[in-house]
């Protein structure tokens, strides 16, 4: 059924043509900049493998590494955070510390390390680098003497990873989520960049969707497609925006984000610039982009730089409830960095490419394509446009999109076959389908909602986030 067309006269032509050319104009500049990315993705990796079967190697940098200390900042963690404390202290890593912030949890997580891990308040002198929130104790345990845990006062995420940069004792610092499982080998290759180049300040590694693999007591035993949809969608995404987004900036030394769910930073770089900022949602975005403007501004060579083979695992949302509060967030945490560190713009590949790309097409773009499904749609309903135009507008913002989604697929499979069977392949081409026809156009919605926040200076707190404990144990299989 289609719609009766409009009066003559009620729409002008030339309107008519002029939106049609932004739409289709808008995709496919998005999908030019994300089709550039990823062919030089796809070159990089290509000579990064090499390197990486060295890497691999027994005995490879073996006594060289420089120290790190991992900070996990721990909300309500009860249900993981013991087989994420297991998951690290399992790391094949020759100089690690483990710090585990408390920020004033209201369930039992400092009930649990305790048991767990036989905690014993320390006397241990505590240096106020950057300014938190007051810490009431520090822990230790003699099973095991790189395990630290800091009990303090509630102040939010970014107060209680300044609180374990505070407190660190190495010159790198690893910023890890607590239902974040590291891989054996994950440190090792994170901390390459460090050793081949002393100009590297920060390096962000790959985080992949941990939901139905089998994890038991902190290991990562068996690899599967999540069952969940909404889980199984974020795969695709994290693929995408892992694999070429990521490296594709890398390459021009303009890496506009590291996820705070596995990042490796320079300590003094960091107390340098003041820490986590306490009032940005989108904290780590907001990091990264100041360290690039603090060292343009200082006119040091520097690199911050994203690994693919550094993987970390975590659970993503299965609610909508849940992931319409991760994403409103995260839109509205794009655009408190982008503000804060609006200097950036005009310098460099960070100030002439990735911001005007993250102020255009991430931060102001979701106006731009619901309104283009919307408009578009109702010109070609209502006959105003022709079928060829509506066809270029489906192939340019769907098409497209699905092609990309599936070149991030095939570039993980030939780099890394993470996926190797062809059930999760058939899965994961049914999600990309499902991604592009009706999640894409929700979590346009979403991101949205989270921009007007901004806008209006609405205030937004972290949220919930729903464990599973899919650290716990094993997990049934269906």
């Amino acid at each position: 059924m289609s719609w009766p067309p409009l009066p003559a006269g009620a729409i002008d032509p030339a309107w008519v043509e002029a939106l049609s050319w932004l739409f289709i104009g808008y995709f496919a500049g998005l999908n030019a900049v994300y089709l550039t990315l990823d062919l030089v993705a796809l070159r990089m990796i290509g000579r990064e493998s090499a390197e990486n079967q060295l890497a691999a190697l027994p005995g490879y940098s073996a006594g060289l590494e420089p120290g790190i200390s991992i900070v996990v900042p721990a909300y309500n963690e009860a249900a993981t955070i013991a087989a994420a404390v297991r998951s690290m202290l399992q790391l094949d890593y020759p100089d690690v510390e483990i710090i585990v912030v408390n920020d004033g949890s209201k369930d039992d997580t400092l009930g649990v390390l305790k048991r767990e891990f036989d905690l014993q308040l320390f006397p241990e002198a505590y240096r106020i680098s950057v300014p938190v929130q007051p810490v009431r104790g520090l822990y230790r345990t003699p099973r095991h003497h790189q395990l630290r845990v800091i009990d303090k006062a509630n102040g939010g995420r970014s107060d209680a990873v300044n609180a374990g940069i505070n407190a660190a004792q190495r010159g790198l610092v690893c910023l890890v989520d607590a239902d974040s499982l590291l891989l054996h080998d994950s440190l090792r290759r994170l901390v390459r960049p460090f050793m081949q180049d002393p100009r590297v300040v920060a390096c962000g590694g790959t985080v992949r969707i941990s939901n139905s693999c089998r994890i038991v007591r902190g290991y990562l035993e068996e690899v599967d497609v999540p069952r969940n949809w909404l889980a199984r969608i974020q795969v695709v995404e994290y693929l995408r925006g892992f694999l070429y987004g990521r490296l594709g900036w890398t390459r021009l030394n303009a890496l506009p984000l590291i996820s705070g769910a596995f990042g490796l930073f320079r300590r003094a770089a960091v107390v340098e610039a003041g820490g986590l900022s306490i009032g940005t949602i989108g904290e780590d975005m907001e990091l990264v982009l100041r360290l690039h403007r603090i060292h343009r501004d200082k006119g040091r060579d520097y690199r911050i730089v994203f690994v693919p083979d550094a993987v970390c695992w975590t659970e993503a949302p299965e609610s909508m409830q849940v992931l319409r509060s991760q994403r409103t967030r995260w839109q509205r945490g794009l655009m408190e960095s982008l503000w804060a560190n609006r200097r950036l713009f005009g310098g460099g590949a960070i100030g002439l490419l990735a911001m005007p790309f993250m102020l255009i097409f991430e931060g102001l773009g979701p106006v731009v394509e619901l309104l283009g499904y919307i408009v578009m749609g109702l010109l070609f309903a209502s006959g105003n446009i022709a079928w060829p135009a509506f066809a270029a507008f489906l192939l340019m913002a769907l098409g497209m999109g699905m092609m990309l989604s599936a070149s991030a697929l095939l570039l993980e499979e030939i780099a890394f076959r993470t996926y190797p069977s062809p059930r999760q392949l058939r899965q994961l081409m049914a999600a990309i389908v499902v991604e592009n026809l009706g999640y894409r156009q929700i979590n346009c919605w979403w991101r949205i909602v989270g921009l007007w926040q901004w806008a209006t200076r609405r205030k937004q707190t972290w949220g919930t986030m729903t464990r599973v404990g899919s650290g716990v144990g094993p997990k049934k299989r269906t």
